[in-house]
């Protein structure tokens, strides 16, 4: 009863027009150049199947894969074709690629299946392990079940599908899983049951015949094989040839288990799908499940090099171990497909680029080509790392800042450090942070926004400070949001934030002339708004201030181009300001300020300066006949920019005077615009920012352009029962916290903090939201002389004149904030940095 173990595969390949980058039904005219015995048809026209000879080891199914790739490749450019191993085309949805092979059973399954059979635009590579014994072969194709998932995340191609991104890094899987064949063999005890299982089967009518039991993992339907099914289509052939070595040792662990009498432990079916499931969602970019009865998330590269390193004696008697375990860390090091194919998009967000990719991959080397930079072997890379990809590999848009910044030894580092530091002290770069002074700290490794991101970011975003600044204007007016059912007036009147003044502000009133926002990326690389801010958001000068430091101190840094200076952003306050007042107002326009004990003085003076503002505190202003004027000269003041630490209502003079609520009454009769206005607190409490993706659609009757972070109240039983039995899960803030004071992070709590915030939760339910954890995005950073990973977050401003299209604009200036080492918090009142922000335009 002993296994063959001879290797074979088949590869479905999609046929594309190099010049539209898009599906070419142009299968039959190829086929009839090329030998039937290794070329064959597919459902689709589109799609083009290779088989290939029976072979005895790794290195020989290599050769044959790559000889006949060559050999449709080069039918294939004589027409103006490509090809394309995937599992889905990122561009694939036009009417005229669903064109079928003209046979009678395809026509057929068209007539029974209809959209289905429609959809199926999807190319696998089916992997063929001699097995001749059909018996052995059922009872294998049980056993080696349980570890498929980690197979399908190595070969996971296919993120695309109606030229979107699905959120998949194998969409095929969720396409191919319709059939009603597919998945797990049921238990089975002999080939007998399993030949009674498909006439069972086709007799229903569901199945036309045995070859559509797309099982998993099957015996073939026309070889002495047990065939593998659950692949994408691999562009690299080497990630092909991987998973070949790896489910052929699979069955042959499986076969000596059989030989030796060891029981067999099926994983339970939900178990397994769920299994898949995740294997499909993350590929290799994020955790999967471990091959157990009871699986726990590891990460993906994990879970790869423990199933080698179990497969090893299988491996060494197939003569195996050493080419798979030197393909596994390749694959890991480059990524799935999937992950490469974003990649592209991200570059430029052309769907073009990424079909360029997957044709220059499957006509390349089969080990793909060469990384342009060395790995920073040092560096503990991992998924979610902005500028370092899994295999230590710098990012593209990082090559050139990475190739310069890995040459410097640590007396240069520290070198820079000293000159950065001492930039810092003589430009007075300093932040307060509980009653103390300190510098703020600006790392020297750049984080990057390409011109894609900030083009996708600035639409999202400015979309975004419209329908708040439209919100603002509404609640405190006519309140139709809360009329509608939108928000609750209890809701709204009932926030932290809410200010009855708001009411008394002229309807005219510009309510939130600066604006921003606080954005994260996941482990995935999608882009998240974390937190809105429209009371007083700060941090331009200081991202302004990162960029000046690093062109002093790292002159000969590369610089990319079409990179934005961000000091032309700080003029802009000031027009920004002056074109919210009515057109003949000639007063002065002032930045009300708390004085140097601020934890934002720096940014005060630097504004003032640069934005054309006059530098006030509670003394310099008074109240005379309607107006606010200037103390020092009676110059009338037509706008109040409040970046007061406390409520403006609240300030007093140094005799006690109420001169903010003085203020206000003027702003109130519209002698005075304030920017920005009390009760703004209302659109960016936590509690409000649960519903913007509705305000969005309410006032401007679109979709949300970006996403928010899923968000629960306290105050709803339903949802707090769920956040109390989540807590060590959630991240759960008070709804009047700032600065990340009273955050807690679930994953990271003790469970006395855990019990505590529980307690607290169920004694004040109004004051607490929650959200889920976002695994934030993190970039190389310096410490002491080497570079390690910390979490990022980016401030991003929006300057409002109005609620229309015009009447917003997002500047291209942003503020990268650090967390310190092993934490999620960014603020520096919690220990955090920043980093230069190199923001690219077309």
């Amino acid at each position: 009863m002993t296994a063959e173990l001879t290797l074979g595969a088949e590869e479905e390949l999609h046929l594309v027009d190099r010049d539209s980058r898009t599906l070419s039904a142009s299968a039959p005219q190829l086929l009839s150049r090329l030998p039937a015995e290794s070329f064959s048809a597919e459902l689709q026209r589109s799609t083009v199947e290779t088989n290939t000879e029976v072979v005895t080891s790794l290195s020989g199914l290599r050769e044959e894969i790559v000889r006949l790739r060559r050999q449709l490749i080069e039918v294939a450019e004589a027409e103006g074709l490509g090809v394309a191993a995937v599992g889905t085309a990122a561009r694939s949805a036009h009417g005229e690629d669903f064109e079928l092979t003209a046979t009678g059973r395809f026509g057929r399954m068209q007539d029974q299946y209809r959209l289905l059979v429609d959809e199926q635009l999807i190319c696998g590579t089916q992997v063929h392990v001699g097995v001749s014994d059909r018996d052995l072969a059922v009872e294998i194709a049980q056993r080696v079940n349980r570890d498929l998932p980690i197979l399908l995340a190595l070969s996971a191609s296919s993120p695309y599908w109606n030229e979107q991104d699905t959120g998949y890094a194998s969409m095929r899987t969720m396409i191919w899983g319709r059939w009603p064949t597919t998945g797990s063999l049921p238990p089975l005890a002999s080939a007998e049951a399993y030949d009674e299982l498909l006439a069972d089967l086709v007799r229903t009518g569901v199945i036309a015949d045995a070859k559509m039991a797309y099982f998993d993992v099957r015996p073939s339907s026309h070889a002495p094989t047990l065939e593998l099914r659950v692949c994408d289509a691999s562009p690299i052939v080497d990630d092909a040839v991987l998973v070949a070595g790896i489910f052929r040792a699979l069955v042959r662990e499986a076969e000596q288990e059989i030989e030796r009498g060891a029981p067999f432990v099926p994983v339970s079916g939900p178990l397994h799908r769920a299994a898949t499931w995740q294997a499909a969602r993350n590929g290799l970019a994020g955790t999967l499940l471990t091959p157990v009865v009871h699986p726990e998330p590891v990460p993906a590269a994990d879970a790869v090099r423990a199933l080698v390193a179990r497969l090893r004696p299988q491996l060494e008697d197939l003569g195996d171990y050493q080419e798979v375990a030197e393909l596994a860390e390749s694959t890991l090091a480059r990524g799935s497909s999937a992950d490469r194919q974003r990649a592209a998009f991200a570059e430029r967000g052309q769907l073009d680029d990424v079909m360029d990719l997957v044709v220059e991959e499957t006509h390349g080397p089969p080990s793909g080509k060469p990384p342009h930079v060395p790995a920073l072997r040092s560096y503990p890379a991992r998924a979610g790392d902005e500028a370092i990809g899994l295999g230590a590999r710098p990012r593209a848009v990082y090559e050139d800042v990475i190739g310069h910044i890995r040459d410097l030894d640590a007396h240069q580092v520290a070198d820079l450090e000293r000159r950065r530091d001492e930039w810092a002290e003589r430009e007075g770069l300093i932040v307060a942070v509980k009653g103390e002074t300190s510098r703020f700290d600006v790392d020297l490794v750049p984080r990057v926004v390409n011109a894609h991101e900030w083009s996708m970011l600035r639409d999202g975003l400015e979309q975004r400070a419209r329908a708040l600044e439209a919100f603002l204007e509404d609640v405190y007016g006519e309140a139709r949001v809360v009329r509608d059912g939108i928000v609750a007036e209890s809701d709204v009147v009932g926030c932290p934030g809410w200010r009855d003044d708001g009411r008394r502000l002229p309807r005219s009133a510009v309510r939130a002339p600066v604006m921003g926002f606080d954005l994260v990326r996941d482990a995935r690389g999608e882009w998240r708004v974390l937190e809105d801010n429209l009371r007083n958001p700060s941090g331009v000068a200081f991202a302004v201030a990162a960029r000046e430091m690093l062109d002093e101190v790292m002159p000969d840094l590369p610089r990319p181009v079409g990179l934005v200076d961000p000091r032309a952003s700080l003029p802009l306050l000031g027009e920004t300001l002056r074109r919210c007042l009515p057109a003949d107002a000639t007063g002065a326009i002032v930045l009300l300020a708390s004085g140097p004990s601020s934890l934002s003085w720096y940014e005060h003076q630097r504004l003032a300066a640069e934005a054309g503002l006059v530098l006030v505190g509670g003394e310099d202003l008074v109240v005379r006949d309607g107006r606010v004027v200037l103390a020092s000269d009676g110059t009338p003041v037509d706008a109040v920019y409040d970046r007061l630490d406390e409520e403006l209502g609240e300030l007093r003079t140094s005799d006690g005077h109420l001169v903010g609520k003085e203020i206000i009454d003027v702003a109130a009769a519209g002698g005075v615009l304030l920017a920005n206005a009390p009760g703004n607190g209302v659109a960016d409490d936590k509690a409000t920012y649960r519903v913007v993706p509705e305000l969005i659609g309410y006032y401007l009757d679109e979709s949300p352009l970006l996403d928010s972070v899923p968000t629960y109240r306290t105050d709803d039983e339903t949802e707090r029962r769920h956040v109390l039995d989540r807590v060590d899960e959630l991240v759960t803030k008070p709804v009047d916290g700032h600065g990340g004071h009273g955050v807690l992070i679930g994953p990271l709590a003790s469970a006395a903090e855990i019990a505590e915030r529980r307690r607290a939760i169920r004694e004040d339910t109004h004051g607490w939201v929650a959200q889920e954890t976002v695994s934030l995005s993190s970039h190389p950073t310096f410490d002491g002389p080497s570079l390690q990973p910390r979490r990022v977050d980016l401030r991003i401003f929006v300057h409002v004149t109005g609620t229309g299209p015009g009447d917003v604009r997002a500047l291209p200036v942003g503020l990268t904030r650090v967390a310190g080492p092993g934490s999620l918090i960014v603020n520096s009142s919690q220990g955090g940095g920043a980093k230069d922000t190199w923001i690219i335009t077309d």
